[in-house]
């Protein structure tokens, strides 16, 4: 596999990364709601869920999804249901106040945001079919075990170091301030968002 094609391979799946979806959306609000530590823990989850789908797309999971698109459209209605379940939670806990004086440190355990950023990436299978994309006119089907190691850590670290700065950006005291006084819309608003985002990839 050339160097030309890694970067080039590397440079899409970054601007995929980048570009607003489910995954940046969550990193925001667990960022903003529960602070950097909690959204770290989360980016690892997405970055996760991410190394997954472009390695599925690496094994043949998205020529799957060609030849039985039935398999994809089960994914993308379960995954649907799980983010607009968790937009539904948002919902409902909108009206409950977040104490000003409370600290930012992570209410709920590393492990947990782990799996919610694993599981929110998961949601929505139709990376696995950009990755196979992106793969089919970047990666040779000689490439070496090295580089497709390579290339699936350069996605990861993608995603785990975007979403964090995502979070990061949305943990400042400032932000948080304006959070703590307008919580009810803004967990409306992202809860709004998320299950437009559930039903866009059910749809697609």
């Amino acid at each position: 596999m050339s160097g030309a094609a890694f970067l080039a391979a590397v440079s899409l799946c970054l601007m995929a990364a980048i570009s607003p979806g489910p995954a940046v959306l969550m990193a925001a609000r667990i960022g903003l709601s529960e602070g950097l530590r909690t959204g770290a823990a989360l980016s690892l989850g997405i970055g996760a869920g991410a190394v997954f789908w472009a390695a599925a797309a690496l094994f043949g999971l998205a020529l799957l999804f060609e030849y039985a698109p039935f398999l994809l459209t089960v994914l993308k209605i379960g995954g649907a249901a799980f983010l607009i379940w968790t937009a539904v939670k948002m919902w409902r806990a909108a009206d409950e106040p977040l104490d000003e004086t409370a600290s930012t440190a992570a209410p709920r355990s590393a492990l947990a945001a782990f799996r919610l950023g694993l599981w929110t990436q998961l949601a929505n299978p139709k990376p696995a079919v950009f990755f196979g994309a992106i793969f089919v006119g970047t990666v040779p089907a000689e490439a070496t075990a090295p580089a497709l190691a390579a290339l699936l850590v350069c996605i990861f670290m993608g995603e785990f170091l975007w979403n964090t700065f995502v979070a990061r950006l949305f943990s400042f005291e400032r932000t948080r301030r304006v959070y703590i006084g307008l919580k009810h819309w803004i967990d409306r608003i992202f809860g709004g968002l998320l299950a437009a985002l559930g039903v866009k990839i059910a749809a697609l």
